[in-house]
């Protein structure tokens, strides 16, 4: 019997009675990280990485029963045993490996390769099944390293002096990266979102360095944000919110901008390559690295990465749907 299967409410590990990432209420849920598609709301008790403790809570409620572990930390539910591993995605992001007898699983959540400032650097767990993401599963995704196009940000926005710089990214991981990186070129302030605002401190308390940053609710009506740098979620494009802002120059920060036309499509004058998801180079990678022989490919382009494993390396690799939706405008 495999170790993990796919129930209607997740993940399901039946000898440890639990589920990772479940999207329906469950007794125990284990938590890779808190984006929405993998964190959901209503379950017993959440077991996460400590860390991610003010994330979660902002996001599911002070109120849920956390457990929270520490990298490497060993835990043993029933006769499995489980512990979680950087998977350099978000802040508190993780891979969760189950061991039972001589047989290893790793559930890889979502996860990145290069370098990160916000968070842990992703840590390679040998297993013999690897579950693994494709959010960015082609070849046409390649990401330079993430200090090169924040200095692409950083120039983009130093640029126009007499104009604000209004940028669009995720408000969990990619703002947050963003605001660290930045750290290397300036010590200007930069104004955030509500959405973003509240998050960011969460980062703040964990100990990462970000340059400076305000709530764009707390200044008076009357500032202009000439030549200030302003970080909101995709969701506030074209919305209200944006109303208080005179003839912004616009940008969106996503893997999405890898794509011919995506800029354009989405009504952005801007776009720069940065995802906080593996690239294709980086996937493939990863899974050699890992020596695992079986392979389950998850949301994204589950069926090509599963077909080149397959094809290129002679691995057991096979499409594994879920409820998962890699990078997506929700974050």
């Amino acid at each position: 019997m495999p170790l993990i299967t796919v129930r209607p409410e997740g993940l399901y590990c039946e000898i440890g009675d639990f589920f990772i990432d479940p999207w329906r209420a469950v007794d125990t849920a284990l938590i890779t990280h808190a984006h929405a598609d993998h964190a959901r709301a209503g379950s017993h008790l959440y077991v996460a990485t400590q860390i991610s403790e003010g994330i979660l809570k902002k996001r599911l409620g002070s109120q849920i029963q956390f457990q929270g572990v520490e990298y490497g930390e060993p835990l043993k539910f029933g006769n499995i045993w489980v512990s979680f591993h950087p998977a350099g995605h978000v802040l508190g992001s993780a891979q969760i490996r189950v061991e039972y007898k001589d047989e290893v699983w790793v559930v890889s959540g979502d996860y990145k390769r290069c370098v990160d400032p916000s968070c842990a650097p992703f840590e390679v767990i040998p297993c013999h099944t690897f579950i693994t993401e494709a959010t960015f599963g082609l070849p046409i995704y390649t990401w330079q390293p993430g200090a090169t196009t924040v200095k692409q940000i950083y120039d983009w926005w130093q640029s126009d002096r007499d104009r604000p710089s209004l940028l669009f990214c995720y408000a969990f991981g990619k703002a947050q990266r963003i605001l660290a990186e930045l750290t290397q070129f300036t010590d200007q302030t930069v104004y955030l979102h509500g959405a973003i605002h509240s998050l960011t401190e969460s980062y703040r308390t964990a100990g990462v360095s970000m340059i400076p940053t305000l709530s764009t609710s707390d200044q008076p009506r009357s500032y202009k944000f000439k030549g200030d740098l302003i970080l909101a979620p995709p969701s506030a494009h074209r919305s209200s919110w944006m109303k208080r802002f005179s003839q912004p120059q616009t940008a969106f920060a996503s893997g999405w901008m890898a794509v011919r036309g995506a800029r354009r499509r989405r009504g952005y004058e801007r776009g720069f390559v940065l995802s906080d998801h593996a690239d294709w180079p980086g996937l493939v990678q990863t899974v050699r690295q890992t020596k695992a022989q079986q392979v389950y490919v998850t949301h994204g382009q589950s069926e090509a990465l599963a077909r080149y494993l397959t094809e290129q390396y002679g691995l057991e690799a096979m499409p594994l749907k879920t409820l998962f939706e890699g990078e997506g405008d929700i974050e």
